[in-house]
């Protein structure tokens, strides 16, 4: 079973396979397959993926606020607000953290699950649908688009700084929310390339059980 209680379980070994008949193990195939497809690249995953990403932002806006107050002065009063900021943002950054890395293991795990199944039979009629091309492309756009941004201001801020201008906290805190943008960027982007690269496998690659001739069906 699968440890995931949200998740479909793997398909069962061949010795306890019930299925009446093949079309019975298709239908249930294309019905898993598909749940797993919309677990993955869903709009709702979307819409989670990038409040994660605004969450981590906002926490490090309260730790660079907290760098730029550094910078203002070195009075004990100073050193009490970047203490109060720099704990408020790691109270908010470590668990968003703990989230986006279950969120990884998930996906890896929504992976495999896709691969178990698949390898079960060949169904090209159904299996179509499952490379879901235009979530796909829009997990690619919007995790590129991230990284785009996050990249310039990473290397725009610091070769933009000039003395007297800009202040050290202010350049930290600009760098800082570039690499979370482009590390979240290449996150989306290696997930929708890898479920393309799935979806080619699948409507083009005969599974191992339908080279086989359908011998556990």
């Amino acid at each position: 079973m699968s440890r995931s209680p949200s998740l479909p379980p793997p398909p069962p070994p061949v010795e306890i396979r019930s299925w009446p008949d093949r079309e019975a193990m298709l239908a249930d195939r294309a019905a898993v397959l598909g749940s797993l497809t919309d677990r993955l690249l869903g709009v709702p995953q979307l819409l989670l993926f990038l409040l994660v990403m605004a969450g981590l932002q906002a926490g490090w806006g309260l730790v660079g606020a907290g760098l730029v107050i550094l910078d203002d002065g070195s009075d004990p009063l100073t050193f009490v607000f970047l203490g109060v900021a720099v704990l408020l943002g790691l109270a908010v950054l470590v668990p968003l953290g703990f989230v986006a890395g279950f969120g990884i293991r998930r996906d890896s795990r929504i992976r495999r699950l896709l691969t178990e199944w698949a390898a079960l039979d060949l169904d090209p009629a159904r299996d179509a649908r499952h490379g879901a091309p235009g979530l796909s492309l829009l997990w690619f756009l919007v995790s590129f688009l991230l990284g785009a941004v996050g990249l310039w201001i990473s290397f725009v801020a610091p070769a933009s700084a000039r003395a007297g201008s800009w202040t050290y906290g202010e350049v930290a805190y600009l760098m800082g929310v570039g690499v979370i943008c482009w590390v979240t960027g290449l996150i989306g982007v290696a997930k929708a390339v890898a479920h393309y690269r799935w979806a080619v496998r699948l409507t083009s690659v005969v599974p191992a059980a339908a080279a086989r001739g359908g011998a556990h069906r």
